[in-house]
């Protein structure tokens, strides 16, 4: 699933060229009042969307760079605040900008590539990536599998498992949070070897397994819960990539059932 931003499609009239600022410079220095055009069947606030995509795609605005505040790109486009935060909620929404709390909107970073595939690994996709992965254990029980990841695992509705929720992390910033269940018979504290190297690969070799691959995948998307929002650090409206997926050692035989919601404004899955 590729995410790659796109320049909106603007009209062909072709405007001079100039010297064109990016970054913070660029942010200040487009306080000049820009007309929408108002009556041509398009809502304003969409316009004022795509207007601000392609200052982002463009490179004009920079990854990290403050947006003016909404006082003044409301200035800038002559309407309302209301008009102007409904453009702003649809950029957050597509994962451009971020908002965040007592300092202000910031273009988002760009999203970190994440394969998705037969031998897919958190950390060494972070490690290509160019960034340090990490993993904080929230909590970890002795429980049942929901049925569905039950039949996934291979194992019987009644039959004990592990279940452990983590964060994952690129940099110290929140990526994922995720949900595994392990089969209990085997794996019976994996979440105290998870704790003490940071990755489910390495724990995994704990138990002997040093080569496991991809049995399954599916991929969804919709809104952030509360505890995603919260856990993610995201905000009201932003929407997480969930990816379902099941794991087997090298007889086939499954090792882990996995529920993982990615911040959709800071990966870009490829698959």
């Amino acid at each position: 699933m590729s995410n790659q931003r796109r320049p909106s499609k603007s009209g062909s009239s072709k405007a001079p060229k100039t010297k064109r600022e990016t970054g913070p410079q660029a942010a200040r220095g487009n306080a000049r009042e820009i007309a929408v055009a108002r009556g041509s069947g398009i809502a304003l606030w969409r316009q004022i969307a795509e207007e601000l995509e392609n200052e982002i795609v463009t490179g004009r605005l920079l990854p990290g760079t403050r947006l003016p505040t909404e006082a003044e790109l409301a200035e800038r486009y002559s309407v309302n605040r209301h008009t102007l935060r409904r453009a702003l909620a649809a950029l957050t929404e597509k994962g451009l900008v971020e908002a965040a709390p007592r300092r202000g909107t910031f273009v988002a970073p760009s999203r970190i590539p994440y394969p998705i595939g037969r031998q897919t690994r958190f950390s060494e996709n972070i490690t290509k990536a160019g960034q340090d992965p990490g993993g904080r254990l929230l909590a970890e029980a002795l429980t049942l599998a929901p049925k569905e990841m039950a039949d996934w695992l291979g194992i019987e509705h009644d039959a004990e498992v592990i279940e452990m929720r983590h964060v994952r992390e690129a940099d110290s910033v929140p990526l994922c949070l995720a949900t595994v269940w392990f089969p209990a018979k085997r794996f019976s504290d994996i979440g105290l070897h998870y704790q003490q190297t940071g990755s489910i690969t390495r724990a995994f070799a704990e138990f002997g397994v040093t080569k496991y691959h991809r049995l399954k995948t599916r991929i969804s998307s919709r809104a952030a819960t509360n505890e995603e929002r919260e856990v993610l650090n995201l905000e009201r409206g932003m929407s997480v990539l969930v990816v379902d997926s099941v794991d087997a050692d090298r007889d086939g035989k499954p090792i882990s059932a996995s529920h993982a919601r990615f911040a959709a404004s800071r990966v870009e899955l490829l698959v």
